[in-house]
């Protein structure tokens, strides 16, 4: 799963729970005098340190710190609290144990850092994202392997779980002056509501969505955006298919069809796929936004207004391989996931603008060619009654 595109609030909310296996206590009753860095028993015979604390008085500070950031979520502790429990720093990992930690030094401080990326959060054995009405949250843990000696375990395992929770943040407000014209659609994968839209937006920089039903000339570029809103990054998505229609139903037997997209592959020359970044040219499936364009044309029977319809599918980010649609390769192309989560949207209507004729090109189409024809037969009669004349005049010399 994806923490890109999840907003951020002021103050993250943070869990973290910390055990020591097979330890009932890490501190000394007798020592156990501040209550914030260690917590007696109800019987008061027993004692354990305060989350972040450690050593006989608890009187020492792990420095646990746990970082959610847009791109990643990581945790970290000093390597000094390791070393105290006997863990080495190989022993260490997350629930995949080729996810380890590393050890940095801050402000001069030598730690012990667990660091996920957006990309690798499912691969180091994540748990499944979970969800309510405002927020989505992301658990792991850190473990340390136990350490056999003979047949026996003595030291303590370590394991920390860790949660990061973020909020979905719904604008109340847009940053233009008019609503802009979109479909959208939601889509349930598992327990979690995904929602898309489509947009057409004015020119290749993405910026200027139309904000009613656009006016588009011929052979001009329509620059299509689809993209996740929420939440945001969390899946890869892939355009299967997108056509045009004379009309709103998408599977309309009336009318003309004309399929720019198939099996996420273009069917329409005119069509380019474009990257988020401006001036290069991106792929379908690779992230959560596919934008494409293609030129603008119109049916040849009435009515020239289009519909434009796509289907998309939502893939895991760890499912590159078929979520990509391999395009000189049909046995790949079909090879996607078995039960994909799929969605339908519709744009529209999109139309032609049919430029005005000026007077002036009016007088140039229609006039000037009548009147040449006019002319060019007034001039012929004016040759034929001059040959006539000089025929007469001939003949009067040669009587003479």
């Amino acid at each position: 799963m994806s923490l890109t595109g999840l907003k951020l609030p002021v103050a993250l909310l943070l869990f973290l729970g910390f055990t020591l296996d097979g330890v009932e206590g890490t501190c000394s009753v007798e020592h156990c005098t501040d209550p914030t860095r260690c917590v007696l028993s109800k019987d008061q015979r027993s004692c354990k340190c305060a989350l972040g604390f450690y050593a006989d008085k608890c009187d020492r500070n792990a420095h646990l710190k746990v970082m959610c950031g847009k791109d990643h979520i990581a945790i970290r502790a000093a390597e000094a609290f390791f070393e105290y429990h006997g863990v080495p720093l190989e022993s260490l990992h997350l629930p995949n144990k080729s996810c380890g930690a590393k050890r940095e030094h801050i402000d001069g401080v030598p730690y012990y850092v667990f660091r996920v990326s957006k990309h690798k959060y499912v691969t180091c054995g994540g748990l499944p994202f979970e969800k309510n009405v405002t927020h989505i949250w992301f658990s792991l843990s850190v473990r340390s392997d136990p350490r056999v000696t003979g047949n026996i375990i003595r030291d303590p395992v370590i394991r920390m779980d860790f949660t990061c929770m973020y909020p979905f943040i719904r604008r109340v407000s847009l940053p233009f002056s008019v609503s802009p014209i979109s479909s959208e659609t939601v889509m349930r994968v598992d327990e979690l509501e995904a929602k898309i839209r489509m947009m057409l937006y004015t020119d290749h920089t993405y910026t200027k969505p139309y904000t009613s039903s656009p006016t588009i000339e011929l052979r001009d570029k329509v620059y299509v955006e689809v993209t996740m809103m929420e939440p945001a990054d969390l899946f890869l998505l892939r355009v299967n298919e997108c056509w045009a229609t004379q009309y709103p139903q998408p599977n309309s037997t009336e009318g003309s069809v004309h399929f720019l997209l198939q099996n996420g592959c273009v069917k329409d020359q005119t069509v380019s796929f474009l990257n988020i970044t401006e001036g290069q040219s991106g792929r379908n499936g690779q992230k959560s936004t596919v934008r494409y364009s293609f030129d603008m044309f119109r049916f040849s029977a009435d009515p020239h207004d289009l519909y434009l319809h796509c289907t998309v599918q939502l893939c895991d980010l760890d499912d590159h391989e078929s979520c990509i649609p391999n395009c000189n390769s049909i046995s790949k192309r079909e090879a996607v996931s078995a039960d994909p989560a799929q969605g339908l949207l519709t744009y529209g209507p999109i139309r032609i603008e049919v430029p005005d004729r000026s007077q002036s090109s009016v007088l140039l189409a229609v006039v000037l060619p009548v009147a040449a024809v006019w002319t060019l037969g007034f001039f012929l009669v004016i040759l034929i009654t001059v040959a006539k004349a000089g025929r007469k005049r001939l003949a009067k010399i040669e009587e003479q």
